[in-house]
């Protein structure tokens, strides 16, 4: 419930504090005393688009403050907790206009863009009028107020799980498809790279391991030779025999040698010991180099093998064994592809099945919410004077959708044996509120549970005991919730609860608006003002005094 309203200097409203009630709440005025700008001002805190230039002229910036009662569980909430805003049971909605266009907003101090602005407006204000085009009037809409007024929630929230499903089962059938169309055209091309790949087995790293190994058995061919020579200069036909003997005969002649011999044959005894050593170390040489000549074939067949291969297919020799296990995996998508496809097909198949069933359900829920729908505005049509207009729910075939099957509008025919038509071309001003009045009246329990509804001059164009049956309308509508009606009617004020007169002022060349609560006798004259005009008469007098009665 909207509780209060503080106005500072926005267009001609200077400073205004009003303190909104519960039930009816009616602003009465002249013609262009300021009415629409209390609407405009709201609108602004709301964070509705509007009116670009609002700061009253001569101030530095327009402020709106508006707070609201919050009941439990209230949509709210919500907003709150996901905008990340302190949440209670008051609301307070701050927003600033600069003469420079800037517009700045705060909820409970925090601020806030206008699109949270927006949001909560969403929950808070319900605007009704000839021309507006946001709500009842907009066909758009029709669809999700019917499924509110039939309860559908549970039903809605099937449906558009059965279409995710649905599209989730169409793009992985299609995305199959797809690949299943890819790899069919290279099929031959994969089963020869397979087939390829299959008999040389490559892996990882073994590139560089035949490499090295080429490597070592080439220069093995170029030094063995060399080595073998030195093996056999080193052995007993050389280095070796030539030493034994040159021993044997110092050793022989030492006897006689009064020991000149010992240091030469101590010296040789120990060449002969690192000769010994180097022509074992030779001979392990030798031995380190031996292999097969066809191995080194092997190796140079299977390291060129795997090297064309790389560059037949773009890659590193080390990366064959990887694209390998790709397109083996390929192929074996191609040859498990078409029963992919089948069991796909059939996912796909269950999955629109059920969401017909689902929507066939929400259709036939809406067929009979619709049906009572239209009984209960005819039924609210009659005392509005508009006994013989016919409302229609008209549900026709839409293309699927998260919201099935259904096209809904709200089709009206003013007079019997006139054509029907849709609810915002074929009615007149006149008749155009009352429809809005009687949907509003039918939908009140199901759709926006406390929300503040504002019903600007919707009486506009009707009069007598017509007005009157607006007034009681609105009236009814207002019981256990709030309803704030702009008007210029008597018959409709006269049934507020609460009564508010708008009046503008001129002072020293200044326009400025104001709004002033009136209490039992200001409203008698004020009413009687609406009947007269400006020269208020004593049977205006009595004849306001009889609407305030009742």
């Amino acid at each position: 419930m909207l509780r209060a309203l503080e106005i500072r200097d926005m267009l001609i409203i200077d400073r205004l504090d009003l303190a909104f009630q519960p039930g009816l709440n009616v602003l009465t005025g002249e013609t262009g005393a300021g009415k629409s700008i209390l609407l405009d001002s709201l609108g602004f805190v709301l964070g509705w688009r509007g009116r670009a230039e609002l700061v009253r002229t001569g101030a530095q910036q327009g402020e709106v403050t508006a707070v609201f009662d919050l009941a439990p569980g209230h949509a709210a909430f919500g907003v709150l907790e996901e905008a990340g805003l302190p949440v209670g049971d008051e609301l307070i909605l701050r927003r600033v206009n600069t003469t420079d266009g800037r517009k700045t907003g705060w909820v409970n101090d925090r601020r806030v863009s206008g699109e949270v602005l927006r949001q909560l407006s969403a929950t808070l204000v319900e605007l009704h009028g000839q021309h507006d085009d946001r709500g009842l009037l907009d066909p758009k809409g029709h669809l999700a107020i019917l499924d509110i007024y039939a309860g559908n929630d549970a039903l809605r929230a099937d449906l558009r799980a059965r279409w995710s499903e649905m599209g989730a089962a169409r793009r992985g059938l299609s995305k199959a498809q797809a690949a299943l169309e890819e790899v069919r055209a290279e099929e031959e091309f994969l089963r020869h790279a397979v087939d390829e790949l299959s008999k040389l087995a490559p892996e990882p790293g073994e590139e560089a391991e035949l490499d090295q190994r080429r490597r070592r058995m080439q220069q093995a061919e170029k030094i063995r030779d060399d080595i073998g020579q030195a093996s056999s200069a080193l052995g007993y036909d050389g280095a070796e025999g030539a030493m034994a003997n040159a021993l044997r005969w110092l050793e022989g002649a030492s006897e006689k040698a009064d020991g000149r011999l010992d240091d030469p044959i101590n010296a040789l005894t120990r060449a002969m010991a690192e000769l010994d050593e180097a022509a074992r170390g030779v001979a392990d040489c030798l031995d380190g180099l031996d292999f097969n000549p066809a191995e080194l074939e092997d190796t140079e067949e299977r390291l060129f093998a795997l090297r064309g291969l790389a560059r037949k297919h773009q890659v590193q020799p080390d990366e064959l064994a990887d694209l390998s296990a790709k397109l083996s995996a390929r192929l074996a998508a191609l040859d498990a592809g078409e029963s992919q496809i089948a069991e796909l097909q059939s996912a796909l198949k269950q999955a629109e099945t059920a969401y017909g069933a689902a929507a066939d359900s929400l259709t036939q829920n809406r067929r009979a919410a619709a049906t009572r729908l239209d009984a209960a505005v005819a039924s609210e049509l009659a005392p509005l004077k508009m006994e013989r207009a016919v409302f229609v729910t008209e549900i026709t075939p839409a293309p699927d959708s998260a919201e099935g099957r259904d096209a809904v509008c709200f089709s009206v025919a003013t007079n019997p044996g006139s054509p029907a038509g849709p609810l915002n071309k074929i009615a007149s001003g006149g008749e155009l509120s009352r429809f809005l009045l009687a949907l509003k009246v039918c939908l009140s329990e199901e759709r926006n549970a406390g929300v503040t509804m504002i019903f600007d001059e919707i009486d506009r164009g009707v009069g007598g005991a017509t007005a009157d049956a607006v007034g009681r309308r609105l009236k009814a509508l207002s019981d256990g919730g709030q309803v704030l009606v702009v008007t210029h009617s008597p018959q409709v004020a006269a049934l507020g609860g609460h009564h508010w007169r708008v009046a503008k002022h001129v002072a020293d060349g200044v326009t400025t608006s104001d709004v002033s609560p009136l209490d039992a006798d200001q409203r008698e004259t004020e009413i009687a003002r609406m009947l007269a005009g400006d020269t208020i008469t004593d049977q205006a007098r009595a004849a306001a005094r009889a609407l305030l009665v009742g």
